[in-house]
């Protein structure tokens, strides 16, 4: 009798850890803008990207002393990242005091994810539905 309690017992916690382990997968999910894994995965690669296009941002300006547009980071060899990974395209605003490197998604997208998202000088996100 006591072997069927533990075995049951066992049952019922790995049950209530998948249920668990579930429900925070589809809050990862919705937390990084996609409603769908393959949303999920485009959104981190875009995420990566912008961060490695900030990265070279700030590269540039220790070196420079200016922050430089997406053309000069590419033909100064600071980024090796492409103008897009569909269905988002990139784009670099530069300021005297600041840059934003802004992905943009062209047409509709099922997956859930946003409109445009963007990272700042100081590595910070933003996103628009």
């Amino acid at each position: 009798m006591g072997r069927l309690f533990g075995f049951l017992s066992v049952v019922i916690v790995m049950g209530v850890g998948m249920y668990i382990y579930t429900k925070q997968m589809q809050s990862t999910s919705a937390a990084a803008g996609a409603n769908s894994p393959k949303g999920a995965i485009t959104i981190t690669g875009v995420r990566s990207d912008l961060i490695s296009i900030a990265s070279a941002e700030r590269r540039y300006m220790a070196s420079e002393g200016k922050y430089a547009s997406f053309d000069e980071l590419i033909s100064s060899n600071y980024i090796t990242v492409a103008r897009q990974r569909p269905p988002y395209s990139y784009a670099v605003e530069t300021s005297s005091n600041g840059f934003r490197v802004i992905a943009t998604r062209s047409g509709d997208d099922s997956s859930g994810g946003p409109a445009q998202l963007s990272v700042d000088e100081n590595m910070e996100f933003q996103t628009s539905q």
